[in-house]
Protein backbone atom coordinates (compact mmCIF):
# COMPACT_ATOMS: atom_id res chain seq x y z
CA UNK A 1 0.00 0.00 0.00
CA UNK A 2 2.75 2.47 0.63
CA UNK A 3 4.55 1.88 -2.49
CA UNK A 4 1.07 2.05 -4.23
CA UNK A 5 0.46 5.59 -2.23
CA UNK A 6 3.52 6.55 -3.02
CA UNK A 7 3.68 5.88 -7.05
CA UNK A 8 0.25 7.62 -7.16
CA UNK A 9 1.27 10.49 -5.75
CA UNK A 10 4.31 10.95 -8.28
CA UNK A 11 1.37 10.31 -10.82
CA UNK A 12 -0.74 12.77 -9.81
CA UNK A 13 1.56 15.18 -8.88
CA UNK A 14 2.66 14.84 -13.02
CA UNK A 15 -1.29 15.66 -13.83
CA UNK A 16 -1.28 18.68 -11.55
CA UNK A 17 -3.76 17.29 -9.28
CA UNK A 18 -4.63 20.12 -6.58
CA UNK A 19 -2.34 20.03 -3.14
CA UNK A 20 -5.53 18.99 -1.34
CA UNK A 21 -5.59 15.71 -3.46
CA UNK A 22 -1.59 14.79 -3.01
CA UNK A 23 -1.93 15.75 1.24
CA UNK A 24 -4.46 13.08 1.15
CA UNK A 25 -2.79 10.58 -0.11
CA UNK A 26 0.08 11.75 2.57
CA UNK A 27 -2.23 11.66 5.06
CA UNK A 28 -3.72 8.17 3.90
CA UNK A 29 0.37 7.18 4.16
CA UNK A 30 0.91 8.50 8.13
CA UNK A 31 -3.40 6.89 9.05
CA UNK A 32 -1.79 3.03 8.18
CA UNK A 33 0.34 3.38 11.27
CA UNK A 34 -2.29 5.19 13.28
CA UNK A 35 -5.26 3.59 15.62
CA UNK A 36 -8.49 2.63 14.02
CA UNK A 37 -10.44 5.91 13.00
CA UNK A 38 -14.00 5.62 13.63
CA UNK A 39 -16.30 9.40 12.23
CA UNK A 40 -19.46 10.23 13.13
CA UNK A 41 -21.30 12.89 10.95
CA UNK A 42 -24.47 14.11 9.90
CA UNK A 43 -26.46 17.23 9.94
CA UNK A 44 -25.98 19.58 12.76
CA UNK A 45 -29.06 18.82 15.67
CA UNK A 46 -29.35 14.87 14.31
CA UNK A 47 -27.98 14.23 17.42
CA UNK A 48 -24.49 13.27 16.63
CA UNK A 49 -23.11 14.85 19.87
CA UNK A 50 -25.97 13.17 21.98
CA UNK A 51 -25.34 10.00 20.21
CA UNK A 52 -21.12 10.35 21.01
CA UNK A 53 -22.25 11.47 24.87
CA UNK A 54 -24.19 8.03 24.76
CA UNK A 55 -21.31 5.99 23.56
CA UNK A 56 -19.05 7.25 26.00
CA UNK A 57 -21.58 6.78 29.09
CA UNK A 58 -21.37 10.49 30.00
CA UNK A 59 -22.00 14.36 28.92
CA UNK A 60 -18.48 14.58 27.89
CA UNK A 61 -19.52 16.49 24.97
CA UNK A 62 -21.48 19.64 24.50
CA UNK A 63 -24.96 19.34 23.22
CA UNK A 64 -27.21 21.84 21.91
CA UNK A 65 -30.25 23.18 19.25
CA UNK A 66 -27.93 25.19 16.98
CA UNK A 67 -24.51 24.60 14.91
CA UNK A 68 -22.44 23.67 18.59
CA UNK A 69 -19.47 22.29 17.48
CA UNK A 70 -17.51 23.98 15.98
CA UNK A 71 -14.34 22.05 15.56
CA UNK A 72 -13.39 18.52 15.05
CA UNK A 73 -13.86 16.56 18.17
CA UNK A 74 -11.23 14.42 18.23
CA UNK A 75 -11.45 11.15 21.35
CA UNK A 76 -8.52 9.11 22.72
CA UNK A 77 -7.88 6.86 25.36
CA UNK A 78 -6.38 8.87 28.27
CA UNK A 79 -6.19 7.66 32.22
CA UNK A 80 -8.43 11.03 32.89
CA UNK A 81 -10.11 13.56 31.00
CA UNK A 82 -8.65 16.47 29.16
CA UNK A 83 -9.01 18.86 26.50
CA UNK A 84 -6.48 21.15 24.03
CA UNK A 85 -6.87 22.94 21.19
CA UNK A 86 -5.03 22.07 17.81
CA UNK A 87 -5.98 24.34 14.46
CA UNK A 88 -9.04 23.08 13.73
CA UNK A 89 -9.23 19.93 16.07
CA UNK A 90 -10.00 19.79 19.73
CA UNK A 91 -8.25 16.74 21.24
CA UNK A 92 -10.03 15.24 23.91
CA UNK A 93 -8.49 12.28 26.26
CA UNK A 94 -11.50 10.28 28.23
CA UNK A 95 -10.92 6.92 30.37
CA UNK A 96 -13.30 4.89 27.93
CA UNK A 97 -11.29 1.50 27.48
CA UNK A 98 -12.67 1.07 24.66
CA UNK A 99 -10.95 4.45 23.26
CA UNK A 100 -7.30 2.16 23.63
CA UNK A 101 -7.74 0.69 20.12
CA UNK A 102 -10.20 3.40 18.34
CA UNK A 103 -10.05 7.32 17.63
CA UNK A 104 -13.27 8.57 17.65
CA UNK A 105 -13.86 11.92 16.01
CA UNK A 106 -17.44 14.42 16.29
CA UNK A 107 -17.43 16.68 13.15
CA UNK A 108 -19.16 20.07 12.72
CA UNK A 109 -22.56 19.61 11.13
CA UNK A 110 -22.53 18.71 7.29
CA UNK A 111 -24.73 21.78 6.57
CA UNK A 112 -24.11 24.20 9.35
CA UNK A 113 -24.60 27.68 9.01
CA UNK A 114 -21.08 28.17 9.16
CA UNK A 115 -19.69 27.24 6.17
CA UNK A 116 -16.43 26.74 7.84
CA UNK A 117 -17.95 23.62 9.50
CA UNK A 118 -19.18 21.61 6.31
CA UNK A 119 -15.36 22.13 4.74
CA UNK A 120 -13.48 20.45 7.70
CA UNK A 121 -16.39 17.61 7.67
CA UNK A 122 -15.22 16.73 4.19
CA UNK A 123 -11.86 17.67 4.81
CA UNK A 124 -12.13 14.59 7.36
CA UNK A 125 -14.01 12.00 6.53
CA UNK A 126 -11.76 10.75 3.68
CA UNK A 127 -9.13 10.02 6.74
CA UNK A 128 -11.81 7.66 8.46
CA UNK A 129 -12.11 3.99 8.89
CA UNK A 130 -15.30 3.66 9.10
CA UNK A 131 -18.34 6.30 8.95
CA UNK A 132 -21.27 6.25 11.41
CA UNK A 133 -23.65 8.43 9.28
CA UNK A 134 -26.33 9.92 12.01
CA UNK A 135 -30.00 11.07 10.90
CA UNK A 136 -32.66 11.83 12.82
CA UNK A 137 -36.01 9.79 13.29
CA UNK A 138 -38.14 13.21 12.63
CA UNK A 139 -36.83 13.84 8.98
CA UNK A 140 -34.39 11.18 7.93
CA UNK A 141 -32.35 11.56 4.71
CA UNK A 142 -32.97 14.97 4.07
CA UNK A 143 -31.85 15.86 0.57
CA UNK A 144 -28.49 17.94 2.06
CA UNK A 145 -28.27 14.30 3.52
CA UNK A 146 -28.37 12.91 0.56
CA UNK A 147 -25.44 14.83 -1.38
CA UNK A 148 -23.93 14.32 1.87
CA UNK A 149 -23.87 10.77 1.46
CA UNK A 150 -23.23 10.74 -2.20
CA UNK A 151 -20.05 12.39 -1.39
CA UNK A 152 -18.66 10.13 1.18
CA UNK A 153 -19.87 7.05 -0.85
CA UNK A 154 -17.08 8.45 -3.05
CA UNK A 155 -14.27 7.40 -1.04
CA UNK A 156 -15.39 3.79 -0.49
CA UNK A 157 -15.98 3.79 2.64
CA UNK A 158 -17.55 1.45 5.16
CA UNK A 159 -21.05 3.49 6.35
CA UNK A 160 -23.24 2.36 9.38
CA UNK A 161 -26.21 4.18 9.50
CA UNK A 162 -27.94 5.12 12.48
CA UNK A 163 -31.62 6.78 13.00
CA UNK A 164 -31.28 8.93 15.83
CA UNK A 165 -34.25 10.17 18.12
CA UNK A 166 -36.41 7.08 17.01
CA UNK A 167 -38.13 7.42 21.24
CA UNK A 168 -39.95 10.03 19.08
CA UNK A 169 -41.88 7.84 17.40
CA UNK A 170 -44.65 5.93 19.42
CA UNK A 171 -46.09 3.64 16.84
CA UNK A 172 -43.75 1.02 16.32
CA UNK A 173 -45.15 0.69 12.32
CA UNK A 174 -44.21 4.03 12.04
CA UNK A 175 -40.78 3.11 13.50
CA UNK A 176 -40.41 0.53 10.81
CA UNK A 177 -41.58 2.56 8.00
CA UNK A 178 -38.73 5.07 8.70
CA UNK A 179 -35.94 2.66 8.82
CA UNK A 180 -37.16 0.68 5.21
CA UNK A 181 -37.25 4.48 3.97
CA UNK A 182 -33.84 4.95 5.78
CA UNK A 183 -33.04 0.97 3.51
CA UNK A 184 -34.33 1.76 1.31
CA UNK A 185 -32.50 5.12 0.66
CA UNK A 186 -29.63 4.19 1.89
CA UNK A 187 -29.42 1.09 -0.77
CA UNK A 188 -30.00 3.33 -3.89
CA UNK A 189 -27.27 5.75 -2.67
CA UNK A 190 -24.62 3.24 -1.40
CA UNK A 191 -25.42 0.74 -3.63
CA UNK A 192 -25.23 -2.07 -1.17
CA UNK A 193 -27.13 -2.96 2.13
CA UNK A 194 -26.28 -0.41 4.47
CA UNK A 195 -26.03 -1.81 8.95
CA UNK A 196 -28.53 0.41 10.50
CA UNK A 197 -29.30 0.97 13.91
CA UNK A 198 -32.63 2.91 15.07
CA UNK A 199 -30.94 4.24 18.65
CA UNK A 200 -32.75 6.54 20.94
CA UNK A 201 -29.28 8.46 22.26
CA UNK A 202 -30.78 10.75 24.68
CA UNK A 203 -32.21 7.49 26.49
CA UNK A 204 -29.79 5.42 25.79
CA UNK A 205 -26.93 8.33 27.81
CA UNK A 206 -30.16 8.44 30.53
CA UNK A 207 -30.16 4.83 31.27
CA UNK A 208 -25.91 4.88 31.61
CA UNK A 209 -26.33 7.28 34.14
CA UNK A 210 -28.65 5.83 36.36
CA UNK A 211 -27.10 2.54 35.80
CA UNK A 212 -25.12 1.56 39.76
CA UNK A 213 -23.25 -1.03 38.25
CA UNK A 214 -21.91 0.56 35.08
CA UNK A 215 -24.41 -1.89 33.08
CA UNK A 216 -27.39 -0.36 32.03
CA UNK A 217 -30.57 -2.27 32.33
CA UNK A 218 -34.14 -1.65 32.77
CA UNK A 219 -37.25 -0.09 30.58
CA UNK A 220 -35.08 3.05 29.42
CA UNK A 221 -31.95 1.01 28.31
CA UNK A 222 -34.47 -1.50 26.65
CA UNK A 223 -36.78 1.30 24.94
CA UNK A 224 -33.41 3.08 24.16
CA UNK A 225 -32.54 0.23 21.17
CA UNK A 226 -28.80 0.94 22.29
CA UNK A 227 -27.90 -2.50 22.67
CA UNK A 228 -27.45 -4.17 19.62
CA UNK A 229 -25.51 -1.05 18.46
CA UNK A 230 -23.22 -1.42 21.28
CA UNK A 231 -22.76 -5.37 20.32
CA UNK A 232 -21.95 -4.21 16.85
CA UNK A 233 -18.83 -2.09 18.14
CA UNK A 234 -17.65 -4.78 20.30
CA UNK A 235 -18.12 -7.87 18.75
CA UNK A 236 -18.40 -7.19 15.01
CA UNK A 237 -15.63 -4.27 15.17
CA UNK A 238 -13.33 -6.77 16.67
CA UNK A 239 -9.89 -6.50 16.01
CA UNK A 240 -9.05 -8.43 12.66
CA UNK A 241 -12.32 -6.12 11.69
CA UNK A 242 -11.05 -3.24 12.51
CA UNK A 243 -7.30 -4.13 10.39
CA UNK A 244 -9.07 -5.45 7.23
CA UNK A 245 -11.31 -1.65 7.51
CA UNK A 246 -8.02 0.17 8.27
CA UNK A 247 -6.20 -1.29 5.09
CA UNK A 248 -8.91 -1.04 2.94
CA UNK A 249 -9.30 2.67 3.66
CA UNK A 250 -6.04 3.82 1.80
CA UNK A 251 -6.32 1.74 -0.92
CA UNK A 252 -10.53 3.13 -1.03
CA UNK A 253 -8.76 6.41 -1.39
CA UNK A 254 -6.19 5.28 -3.70
CA UNK A 255 -9.04 3.83 -6.40
CA UNK A 256 -11.56 6.99 -5.87
CA UNK A 257 -8.22 9.23 -7.00
CA UNK A 258 -7.35 7.14 -9.73
CA UNK A 259 -11.13 7.38 -11.19
CA UNK A 260 -10.95 11.25 -10.20
CA UNK A 261 -7.95 11.68 -12.83
CA UNK A 262 -8.93 8.79 -15.29
CA UNK A 263 -11.82 10.94 -15.67
CA UNK A 264 -9.39 14.08 -16.16
CA UNK A 265 -7.18 12.10 -17.88
CA UNK A 266 -10.12 11.17 -20.66
CA UNK A 267 -11.71 14.45 -20.75
CA UNK A 268 -8.84 15.78 -22.19
CA UNK A 269 -7.68 13.29 -24.33
CA UNK A 270 -11.35 14.12 -25.44
CA UNK A 271 -10.27 17.48 -26.20
CA UNK A 272 -7.39 16.43 -27.77
CA UNK A 273 -9.28 14.25 -30.28
CA UNK A 274 -11.36 17.59 -31.34
CA UNK A 275 -7.94 19.06 -31.86
CA UNK A 276 -6.37 16.78 -34.06
CA UNK A 277 -9.74 16.70 -35.77
CA UNK A 278 -9.30 20.46 -35.93
CA UNK A 279 -5.78 19.83 -37.43
CA UNK A 280 -6.88 17.44 -39.77
CA UNK A 281 -9.05 19.55 -40.85
CA UNK A 282 -7.06 22.39 -41.69
CA UNK A 283 -4.06 19.92 -43.24
CA UNK A 284 -7.04 18.86 -45.13
CA UNK A 285 -8.10 22.65 -45.94
CA UNK A 286 -4.20 23.07 -46.71
CA UNK A 287 -3.85 20.23 -49.15
CA UNK A 288 -6.93 21.26 -51.06
CA UNK A 289 -6.01 24.37 -51.22
CA UNK A 290 -2.97 23.51 -52.95
CA UNK A 291 -4.82 20.86 -55.28
CA UNK A 292 -7.66 23.42 -56.28
CA UNK A 293 -4.45 26.49 -57.09
CA UNK A 294 -2.57 23.95 -58.98
CA UNK A 295 -5.42 22.99 -61.02
CA UNK A 296 -6.73 26.76 -61.47
CA UNK A 297 -3.24 27.59 -62.48
CA UNK A 298 -3.52 25.69 -65.37
CA UNK A 299 -6.44 27.95 -66.57
CA UNK A 300 -4.91 31.09 -65.54
CA UNK A 301 -1.99 30.36 -67.42
CA UNK A 302 -3.98 28.74 -70.54
CA UNK A 303 -4.66 33.12 -70.83
CA UNK A 304 -1.35 33.48 -71.46
CA UNK A 305 -0.97 30.54 -74.07
CA UNK A 306 -4.24 32.13 -75.56
CA UNK A 307 -2.20 35.48 -76.37
CA UNK A 308 1.02 33.28 -78.21
CA UNK A 309 -0.81 31.53 -80.33
CA UNK A 310 -2.96 34.19 -82.02
CA UNK A 311 0.31 35.37 -82.14
CA UNK A 312 1.74 32.61 -84.14
CA UNK A 313 -1.58 32.86 -86.09
CA UNK A 314 -1.34 36.09 -87.16
CA UNK A 315 2.48 35.47 -88.02
CA UNK A 316 1.39 32.68 -90.38
CA UNK A 317 -1.25 35.27 -92.14
CA UNK A 318 1.85 37.98 -92.40
CA UNK A 319 4.42 35.84 -94.11
CA UNK A 320 1.55 34.33 -96.32
CA UNK A 321 0.72 37.96 -97.72
CA UNK A 322 4.58 39.22 -97.21
CA UNK A 323 6.11 36.36 -99.21
CA UNK A 324 4.64 36.88 -102.51
CA UNK A 325 6.43 37.31 -105.77
CA UNK A 326 4.09 40.70 -105.71
CA UNK A 327 5.76 41.89 -102.94
CA UNK A 328 9.06 41.02 -103.75
CA UNK A 329 10.79 44.22 -103.55
CA UNK A 330 8.97 45.38 -99.87
CA UNK A 331 10.62 42.04 -99.08
CA UNK A 332 13.87 43.43 -99.43
CA UNK A 333 13.26 47.00 -97.82
CA UNK A 334 14.12 45.34 -93.91
CA UNK A 335 13.06 48.31 -92.09
CA UNK A 336 9.45 48.39 -93.45
CA UNK A 337 8.93 45.06 -92.86
CA UNK A 338 9.93 44.12 -89.73
CA UNK A 339 7.73 47.62 -88.76
CA UNK A 340 4.58 45.79 -90.12
CA UNK A 341 5.78 42.95 -88.52
CA UNK A 342 5.95 44.16 -85.08
CA UNK A 343 2.32 46.10 -85.82
CA UNK A 344 0.42 43.68 -87.52
CA UNK A 345 1.89 39.98 -85.53
CA UNK A 346 3.79 41.57 -82.51
CA UNK A 347 1.33 44.43 -81.65
CA UNK A 348 0.12 44.48 -78.14
CA UNK A 349 1.03 40.74 -77.29
CA UNK A 350 3.62 41.93 -74.29
CA UNK A 351 0.54 43.91 -72.68
CA UNK A 352 -1.42 41.33 -72.98
CA UNK A 353 0.45 39.11 -71.58
CA UNK A 354 1.57 41.21 -68.86
CA UNK A 355 -2.29 41.53 -68.26
CA UNK A 356 -3.37 38.39 -67.82
CA UNK A 357 -0.11 38.20 -65.58
CA UNK A 358 -1.06 40.78 -63.55
CA UNK A 359 -4.13 38.96 -62.98
CA UNK A 360 -2.78 35.38 -62.42
CA UNK A 361 -0.74 37.32 -59.88
CA UNK A 362 -3.93 39.21 -58.17
CA UNK A 363 -5.82 35.72 -58.07
CA UNK A 364 -2.81 34.21 -56.36
CA UNK A 365 -2.60 37.25 -53.53
CA UNK A 366 -6.30 37.14 -52.88
CA UNK A 367 -6.42 33.17 -52.85
CA UNK A 368 -3.66 33.44 -50.46
CA UNK A 369 -5.51 35.76 -48.52
CA UNK A 370 -8.70 33.65 -48.34
CA UNK A 371 -6.89 30.95 -46.81
CA UNK A 372 -5.12 32.88 -44.25
CA UNK A 373 -8.84 33.91 -42.92
CA UNK A 374 -10.51 29.87 -43.51
CA UNK A 375 -7.63 29.29 -40.90
CA UNK A 376 -8.06 31.72 -38.80
CA UNK A 377 -11.74 31.77 -38.71
CA UNK A 378 -11.88 27.90 -37.51
CA UNK A 379 -9.38 28.11 -35.39
CA UNK A 380 -11.26 31.04 -33.62
CA UNK A 381 -14.42 28.85 -33.68
CA UNK A 382 -12.56 26.18 -31.86
CA UNK A 383 -11.18 28.31 -29.05
CA UNK A 384 -14.52 29.79 -28.94
CA UNK A 385 -16.24 26.31 -28.35
CA UNK A 386 -14.16 25.84 -24.70
CA UNK A 387 -12.72 29.23 -23.85
CA UNK A 388 -14.75 28.93 -20.26
CA UNK A 389 -13.78 25.14 -19.95
CA UNK A 390 -11.40 23.98 -17.50
CA UNK A 391 -10.60 20.30 -17.96
CA UNK A 392 -11.27 18.23 -14.79
CA UNK A 393 -12.82 21.54 -12.50
CA UNK A 394 -9.36 22.40 -12.19
CA UNK A 395 -7.03 24.79 -13.64
CA UNK A 396 -3.80 23.30 -15.33
CA UNK A 397 -1.25 23.93 -17.32
CA UNK A 398 -2.19 21.70 -19.89
CA UNK A 399 -5.51 23.63 -20.54
CA UNK A 400 -3.40 26.75 -20.01
CA UNK A 401 -1.25 26.30 -22.57
CA UNK A 402 -3.62 24.81 -25.21
CA UNK A 403 -5.90 27.43 -25.01
CA UNK A 404 -2.67 29.90 -25.09
CA UNK A 405 -0.89 28.21 -28.17
CA UNK A 406 -5.30 27.95 -29.84
CA UNK A 407 -5.37 32.06 -29.08
CA UNK A 408 -1.92 32.34 -30.13
CA UNK A 409 -2.40 30.86 -33.54
CA UNK A 410 -5.54 32.38 -33.98
CA UNK A 411 -4.28 36.20 -33.53
CA UNK A 412 -1.07 35.36 -35.57
CA UNK A 413 -3.31 34.43 -38.45
CA UNK A 414 -5.76 37.52 -37.47
CA UNK A 415 -2.67 39.60 -37.26
CA UNK A 416 -1.93 37.97 -40.93
CA UNK A 417 -5.18 38.78 -42.03
CA UNK A 418 -5.45 42.36 -40.52
CA UNK A 419 -1.40 43.26 -42.40
CA UNK A 420 -2.29 41.95 -46.07
CA UNK A 421 -1.42 44.65 -47.77
CA UNK A 422 -2.79 43.35 -51.73
CA UNK A 423 -1.64 46.14 -53.76
CA UNK A 424 1.97 45.66 -51.90
CA UNK A 425 1.98 41.96 -52.08
CA UNK A 426 1.07 42.12 -56.04
CA UNK A 427 3.24 44.80 -56.89
CA UNK A 428 5.90 42.14 -54.71
CA UNK A 429 4.84 39.32 -56.74
CA UNK A 430 4.63 41.56 -59.80
CA UNK A 431 8.27 42.12 -59.52
CA UNK A 432 9.69 38.84 -58.38
CA UNK A 433 7.34 37.12 -61.77
CA UNK A 434 9.14 39.56 -63.97
CA UNK A 435 12.52 38.87 -63.20
CA UNK A 436 11.72 35.24 -63.35
CA UNK A 437 10.51 35.70 -67.10
CA UNK A 438 13.69 38.35 -68.18
CA UNK A 439 15.81 35.41 -66.42
CA UNK A 440 14.40 32.39 -67.82
CA UNK A 441 12.96 33.75 -71.47
CA UNK A 442 15.68 35.97 -72.13
CA UNK A 443 18.78 35.16 -70.45
CA UNK A 444 20.26 34.37 -74.21
CA UNK A 445 19.49 37.63 -75.91
CA UNK A 446 19.67 40.43 -72.84
CA UNK A 447 16.05 41.38 -72.89
CA UNK A 448 15.26 44.11 -70.69
CA UNK A 449 11.53 43.69 -70.96
CA UNK A 450 8.70 41.14 -72.36
CA UNK A 451 8.38 43.50 -75.34
CA UNK A 452 12.15 43.35 -75.91
CA UNK A 453 12.03 39.69 -75.41
CA UNK A 454 9.02 39.21 -78.56
CA UNK A 455 10.94 41.43 -81.06
CA UNK A 456 14.67 40.07 -79.90
CA UNK A 457 13.61 36.25 -80.44
CA UNK A 458 11.84 36.51 -83.65
CA UNK A 459 14.41 39.01 -84.64
CA UNK A 460 16.46 36.20 -86.57
CA UNK A 461 13.21 35.17 -88.35
CA UNK A 462 13.25 38.70 -90.35
CA UNK A 463 16.70 38.48 -90.97
CA UNK A 464 16.07 35.41 -92.73
CA UNK A 465 13.31 36.84 -94.63
CA UNK A 466 15.43 40.24 -95.76
CA UNK A 467 18.25 38.23 -96.40
CA UNK A 468 17.13 35.81 -99.03
CA UNK A 469 17.59 37.95 -102.10
CA UNK A 470 20.40 38.71 -104.40
CA UNK A 471 20.36 40.41 -107.70
CA UNK A 472 19.10 38.51 -110.80
CA UNK A 473 17.18 35.92 -108.76
CA UNK A 474 13.72 37.46 -109.03
CA UNK A 475 12.43 35.01 -110.95
CA UNK A 476 13.87 32.57 -109.38
CA UNK A 477 13.09 33.32 -105.79
CA UNK A 478 9.56 33.69 -107.16
CA UNK A 479 9.03 30.37 -108.87
CA UNK A 480 11.01 27.81 -106.67
CA UNK A 481 12.70 29.70 -103.25
CA UNK A 482 10.07 31.82 -101.80
CA UNK A 483 7.30 29.26 -100.98
CA UNK A 484 9.71 27.09 -99.50
CA UNK A 485 11.51 29.54 -97.68
CA UNK A 486 8.02 30.96 -96.80
CA UNK A 487 7.38 27.45 -95.39
CA UNK A 488 10.12 27.19 -93.01
CA UNK A 489 9.99 31.21 -92.03
CA UNK A 490 6.40 29.63 -90.76
CA UNK A 491 7.76 26.72 -89.39
CA UNK A 492 10.63 28.59 -87.50
CA UNK A 493 7.79 31.29 -85.98
CA UNK A 494 5.99 28.35 -84.93
CA UNK A 495 9.23 26.57 -83.15
CA UNK A 496 9.94 30.01 -81.52
CA UNK A 497 6.95 30.95 -80.32
CA UNK A 498 6.43 27.59 -78.94
CA UNK A 499 9.73 27.66 -77.57
CA UNK A 500 8.75 31.11 -75.83
CA UNK A 501 5.31 30.13 -74.29
CA UNK A 502 7.28 27.23 -72.84
CA UNK A 503 9.48 29.33 -71.29
CA UNK A 504 7.46 31.74 -69.95
CA UNK A 505 5.06 28.84 -68.64
CA UNK A 506 8.21 27.50 -66.79
CA UNK A 507 9.33 30.52 -65.40
CA UNK A 508 5.48 31.55 -64.02
CA UNK A 509 4.66 28.00 -63.05
CA UNK A 510 7.81 28.02 -61.07
CA UNK A 511 7.43 30.88 -59.36
CA UNK A 512 3.68 29.90 -58.37
CA UNK A 513 5.19 26.77 -57.32
CA UNK A 514 7.48 28.64 -54.86
CA UNK A 515 4.80 31.33 -54.01
CA UNK A 516 2.45 28.18 -53.12
CA UNK A 517 4.84 26.65 -51.28
CA UNK A 518 6.13 29.56 -48.88
CA UNK A 519 1.99 30.42 -48.76
CA UNK A 520 1.47 26.66 -47.55
CA UNK A 521 4.75 26.25 -45.58
CA UNK A 522 3.94 29.76 -43.29
CA UNK A 523 0.31 28.23 -42.74
CA UNK A 524 1.71 25.32 -41.65
CA UNK A 525 4.88 26.95 -39.26
CA UNK A 526 1.93 29.41 -37.49
CA UNK A 527 -0.15 25.90 -36.16
CA UNK A 528 3.44 23.86 -36.05
CA UNK A 529 3.72 25.03 -32.08
CA UNK A 530 -0.19 23.90 -31.60
CA UNK A 531 0.37 20.72 -33.48
CA UNK A 532 3.05 19.76 -31.68
CA UNK A 533 1.72 20.66 -28.07
CA UNK A 534 -1.55 18.12 -29.09
CA UNK A 535 0.99 15.44 -30.51
CA UNK A 536 3.49 15.58 -27.36
CA UNK A 537 0.12 15.93 -24.82
CA UNK A 538 -1.81 12.92 -26.78
CA UNK A 539 1.90 10.84 -25.74
CA UNK A 540 1.58 12.13 -22.29
CA UNK A 541 -1.67 10.91 -21.20
CA UNK A 542 -1.43 8.00 -23.25
CA UNK A 543 1.31 7.45 -20.47
CA UNK A 544 -0.76 8.42 -17.75
CA UNK A 545 -3.39 6.68 -18.62
CA UNK A 546 -1.34 3.34 -18.57
CA UNK A 547 0.25 4.32 -15.39
CA UNK A 548 -3.43 4.60 -13.41
CA UNK A 549 -4.50 1.56 -14.97
CA UNK A 550 -1.50 -0.48 -13.80
CA UNK A 551 -2.84 1.41 -10.75
CA UNK A 552 -5.98 0.19 -10.70
CA UNK A 553 -4.80 -2.97 -11.20
CA UNK A 554 -2.43 -3.12 -8.15
CA UNK A 555 -5.37 -1.89 -5.93
CA UNK A 556 -7.42 -5.09 -7.22
CA UNK A 557 -4.72 -7.14 -6.34
CA UNK A 558 -4.17 -5.39 -2.95
CA UNK A 559 -7.84 -5.88 -1.95
CA UNK A 560 -8.01 -9.90 -2.90
CA UNK A 561 -5.05 -10.16 -1.18
CA UNK A 562 -6.93 -8.12 2.16
CA UNK A 563 -9.88 -10.57 1.48
CA UNK A 564 -7.40 -13.32 0.88
CA UNK A 565 -5.56 -13.06 4.16
CA UNK A 566 -8.37 -11.50 6.91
Amino acid sequence: ERSLLDDLRVQLARLEAPEADLALLKRSLDQIEELFLLVVVGEFNAGKTAFLNALLGSRLLQEGVTPTTANIHLLRFGEQLTHATNNDYLLITVPVEWLREVNLVDTPGANAVIQRHQEITEHFVPRSDLVLFVTSADRPFSESERLFLERIRQWGKKIVIVVNKIDLVDDPADRQQIVDFVRDNGRALLGMEPQIFPVSARLALQAKQEATNGLPTGPLWEASNFEPLERYMVEQLDARERLRLKLENPVGIAANLIEKYSRVIAERQELLRGDFHTLDTIDEQVTAYEADMRRDFKYQISHVDNVLYEMAERGDKFFDEAMRLGRVFDLMNGDKLRGEFERQVVGDTSRQIERHVNELIDWLVDKDYRQWQAVMEYLNRRAAQHADRIVGAMTSSFEFNRQNLLASVGRDAQEVVDSYDREAESLKLAQEVQTAIIQTAAVEVGALGLGAILVAVLNTTLLDITGILGAGVVAALGLYVLPARRGKIKRELRQRVNHLREQLTHAMTRQFESELNDSVQRLREAIAPYTRFVRVEREKLDRMSADLQDARSRVNQIRGEIERIL
